[in-house]
């Protein structure tokens, strides 16, 4: 039996933007479009009802915004990823976003082939920044959490944590360390513990930002 589709929800407030995603998307095979919302307040309901895998979030929508209806989805503990997909490019919207607990924040302006993969990644449970996002990241003096507190980690949670750093689920870097995945999560756990973090974006942040990526 087939996998099932990756159920995808757009939420833009442009119309010919929703359609251009659409279009692209119903052609992969793998993707289905259950539904599109014009602003975050519409968004966060129609997840609530559609309970989509993957939302894709403007950030600059009229009402509530694109960070503003992470927050909500986050509150009501929806499960559904989400993949910021924005013209904004200005560094401030960045952190804001993936603190928000976006799984990937890419621009609008990137290839079609690579927003389907992008959709593929952060569905697979994996964090997914453009190249020129991370480096918008690596540019700001923003403190991610966990400063200065790198040197408590072990030789092992620093290669989980640059792994994690580069994208990988915790069954990849199983595979990558030669360990087991229930290792592994307690690894992730040790490494949020000391570092002070929430979750695994802000660890792959605070990765980033200090030079553990591979």
């Amino acid at each position: 039996m087939a996998d099932k589709p990756i159920r995808v929800l757009l939420v833009d407030d442009h119309q010919v933007v929703r359609r251009g995603l659409r279009t692209f998307l119903e052609v992969q095979d793998d993707i289905e479009v259950v539904g599109e919302a014009a602003d975050g307040a519409e968004g966060v309901a129609l997840a609530e009802e559609l309970r989509p895998d993957v939302v894709l979030m403007d950030v600059k929508m009229p009402g509530a915004d694109g960070i503003e209806a992470l927050k909500r989805l986050r509150a009501l503990a929806n499960p559904a990823k989400v993949l910021i997909v924005t013209s904004f490019t200005e560094q401030r919207t960045v952190v804001p976003a993936l603190r928000a607990g976006a799984s990937g924040y890419v621009y609008k302006d990137i290839d079609p082939d690579a927003l389907a993969c992008a959709i593929r990644s952060v569905h697979a449970g994996h964090v997914l920044l453009q190249p020129e996002v991370a480096g918008a990241l690596l540019a700001q003096d923003v403190p991610q959490g966990g400063t200065g507190r790198g040197t408590t980690l072990t030789e092992r949670e620093r290669e989980v944590l640059g792994l994690i750093a580069d994208g990988r689920s915790n069954r990849e870097i199983a595979r990558a360390l030669v360990l087991s995945e229930k290792t592994v999560k307690t690894h992730v756990s040790n490494i949020l513990m000391k570092l002070d973090l929430a979750d695994r974006t802000q660890a792959a942040l605070w990765a980033v930002r200090h030079g553990l990526t591979t």
